[in-house]
């Protein structure tokens, strides 16, 4: 039988028109008849199915109570039932409930004050309602279930978005699980999305569509409700917030219901870009599906740049709920005082107490977001899912060490040496560069029987007493011991500053002047070390052909050539993966850490089987925590992220943006000297009117972007070089926003 026979015979309407709307879980048609107007929902037949039906008839006739509010309404059938059984199908008629929907009026403070009022009061007349078939369900959008959406990231084309969803289900397990016992449940509408709600004159006066009705934690609802206020919003925060005023003033959250807002929030989008990510497969076009999918992705990301605490004490101050006092910066400045050594360095005039990061940015304790341009440590992003998950299950299974034989450290080692040439077939893993640069030193010596180290000026190599020996840029301090008299320093091939240019003149000149050195000690250098480009002597890459006339000389004197890639390493350069790329060369010892497990200590060294076998015959190599199965199976899971993710090319792209930018800004301020590096690893050098270092300005600059919510650090000889560094989750809108910040500072 069809539609139209169906409403005639059934339910005894003299139609006028039957329309189609879009739908999901039913089939559903807007009916037009001279008895009114009305919504015809079909479904699939089941005992479910009908006893769902039959528990949301209940409901709705509890709700039609609610006096200046309206719901859907049941038509029973011409001889009394609830809706029509017709082969295979379950037809139920609806009234149609009349109002302009929440996403095609302004939404002023009132109405959204409103909206929250309204959940509030539909809420508090189900509390006590109960039913056994809601009870029982379990659907992808209730927001206890998140879990059920993690299959659906796969559908999600782009890595950088499948990241954000999966680092918040992170969040969701950490934040919002272990409080779960404590959330007080109820059969709620869960479903209160902008074209279901309904408006009249400013207020919300309606909803529709209770096929997501479910028996949840009753927080769900102003957690669902305030997602979608704050959708399309610039300030999406502030909008939210007057729904969970009208929210709370009708039925009061408790404390730990409002803490957990923030991620129950995210969840929500989570689930929402899940869903259309995996039903857009087969309709792509469906405006039903994909209504507010651009809104929900707009608010994922602004979601993350909003300090979790903030949104947590905003709450907190709506709901009339008390802001525990954290401990106050002064406090731990002053236990760092009494504790640690005055040498132990803070970055910024005014130091930053840090609580939390994700990706690109960190949050402190004030609920600020900084917006990080300098934590190169962090490669592939704060709290990157990927990795963190890795650790966590490689933690949760094994952790020994390397007197043991297992599969992580197999597979880590196998991955991380197909990134290096051939020859460099042998690795030793350690727990930091530093570390992996005083091993990289006894090898060298061990294979070679000489002792000489030599090392560019202002060079950093690492804090241990080997390191510290190499390190121009610690032994030149005011404060250090002077450099030992078993190293030797040429200077650092920088081309800006010089009366050179970086076609080859440049590397020249400062090599001819190296190779005096080496002649004058001739067979007595053990090992000549580098970074590709010296970090802490201000982001100063080596000249064109520089280490191409020092590699050759030093192994003909009997020595070894070691880069220190411990800065640069990973990909973080673009063009190539290792720095030693840029000048196409193949050192002999690879030096690595810092990004290697993106925070997590792990250093390791590289070589080649000769100098291996030189090392092997002295005493036992043994590192109680290198090569870790936990640090393995994290540094694994760095090296999947830069290849899975794309970060290199990500690096090159978004690298040659800023320094493009950068060079523009350049054109407008005298002060900048020279915009230098690649990828994500560049230098600003600041000047003054004679071309001379500006070690005031730059240091202005970086506490003056620090107060604006953005990291970046100086360094080099005069501490007048920005340094520029960040995770390779920075992106153009990012660098946007420094370059913009920069030039309105220097203004």
């Amino acid at each position: 039988m069809g539609i139209e026979n169906i409403l005639k015979e059934h339910f005894k309407l003299q139609l006028n028109s039957v329309s189609r709307l879009e739908g999901y879980g039913s089939t559903n048609y807007k009916v037009e008849a001279k008895e009114g107007d009305f919504v015809l929902k079909i479904y699939q037949n089941s005992i479910r199915i009908k006893k769902e039906l039959h528990a949301e008839e209940r409901v709705l006739q509890q709700l039609n109570t609610l006096r200046n509010s309206s719901f859907p309404k049941g038509i029973a059938t011409s001889s009394g039932e609830e809706f029509v059984e017709e082969i295979g199908k379950i037809y139920r008629l609806l009234t149609f409930v009349e109002g302009s929907f929440l996403g095609e009026v302004t939404h002023t403070p009132a109405l959204l004050e409103s909206f929250g009022s309204f959940l509030g009061k539909m809420d508090l007349k189900l509390l006590t309602h109960q039913e056994e078939v809601f009870e029982a369900r379990e659907i992808p959008w209730d927001l206890r279930h998140l879990h059920l959406s993690s299959p659906l990231l796969q559908f999600i084309p782009d890595p950088s978005a499948r990241n954000l969803v999966s680092y918040f289900m992170l969040k969701f397990r950490e934040q919002v699980v272990p409080f779960a016992s404590q959330f007080r449940k109820s059969l709620i509408h869960n479903d209160g999305n902008d074209w279901n709600v309904l408006t009249d004159h400013n207020k919300v006066t309606g909803i529709i569509d209770f096929g997501d009705m479910c028996h949840t934690w009753l927080v769900n609802e102003v957690a669902i409700g305030m997602t979608y206020a704050m959708m399309q919003k610039d300030l999406p925060l502030d909008s939210g917030l007057k729904v969970l005023e009208g929210y709370h003033r009708e039925l009061p959250l408790t404390k730990i219901e409002c803490d957990s807002l923030y991620y129950l929030i995210a969840a929500r989008l989570c689930i929402s870009v899940c869903q259309s990510a995996y039903n857009s497969r087969d309709n792509p076009k469906s405006d039903y599906i994909t209504i507010s999918e651009k809104g929900a992705w707009k608010l994922l990301n602004q979601w993350l740049r909003i300090n979790p605490l903030h949104a947590k004490r905003k709450c907190r101050e709506v709901c009339g709920f008390a802001n525990p006092k954290s401990v106050s910066g002064t406090a731990l400045l002053e236990h760092r005082r009494k504790h640690f050594g005055k040498n132990l360095s803070l970055s910024y005039e005014n130091p930053i107490h840090m609580v939390g990061a994700a990706f690109q940015y960190m949050y402190d304790a004030e609920g600020n977001t900084f917006l990080d341009a300098y934590n190169n440590i962090m490669l592939v992003g704060h709290c990157h899912p990927h990795v963190v998950q890795a650790g966590q299950k490689a933690m949760a299974t094994l952790n020994t060490n390397t007197r043991y034989i297992y599969n992580l450290l197999r597979d880590y080692s196998d991955s991380l040496l197909r990134k290096f040439p051939a020859s460099l077939n042998k690795v030793y893993f350690v727990n930091s560069g530093s570390e992996a640069t005083d091993l990289a030193i006894r090898m060298a010596r061990a294979h070679t029987l000489k002792k000489k180290i030599m090392v560019l000026e202002h060079g950093y190599h690492g804090h241990t007493q080997s390191g510290m020996e190499i390190s121009s840029y610690k032994y030149s301090a005011d404060l250090g011991n002077g450099k030992p008299e078993d190293t030797l320093e040429t200077p650092m091939p920088k081309v800006y500053g010089s009366s050179w240019e970086n076609d080859g003149s440049a590397g020249a000149a400062y090599a001819q002047n190296t190779l005096e050195l080496i002649n004058k000690h001739s067979g007595s250098i053990a090992a000549f070390i580098a970074e590709p480009i010296v970090g802490c002597g201000g982001q100063v890459p080596l000249a064109k052909g520089y280490l191409n006339a020092i590699y050759p000389a030093i192994r003909e004197q009997g020595g070894i050539c070691i880069s220190d890639e411990v800065q640069v390493g990973f990909g973080r350069l673009g063009e190539v993966f290792w720095g030693f790329e840029l000048y196409d060369v193949i050192p002999d010892i690879v030096v690595i850490g810092k990004p290697m497990g993106n925070g997590h200590p792990m250093g390791a060294v590289i070589t080649t089987s000769k100098i291996a076998s030189s090392f092997e015959k002295g005493p036992e190599f043994f590192s109680s925590f290198g090569g870790n199965p936990v640090s393995c199976a994290i540094g694994l899971a760095v090296l999947e992220v830069i290849e899975n993710e794309k970060k290199q090319e990500h690096a090159l792209q978004t690298g040659e943006y800023l320094k493009k930018q950068l060079r523009s800004l350049q054109m407008k301020h005298k002060t900048i000297g020279d915009v230098r590096g690649h990828g994500l690893f560049l230098g600003i050098e600041i000047i003054d009117k004679e071309g001379q270092p500006n070690t005031e300005l730059a240091g202005y600059l970086k506490n003056s972007l620090r107060e604006n919510f953005i990291l970046v650090g100086t360094d080099g000889p005069f501490d007048n070089v920005i340094k520029i560094k960040p995770p390779l989750t920075f992106n153009k809108s990012d660098v946007d926003e420094l370059v913009s910040q920069i030039g309105t500072i220097l203004s």
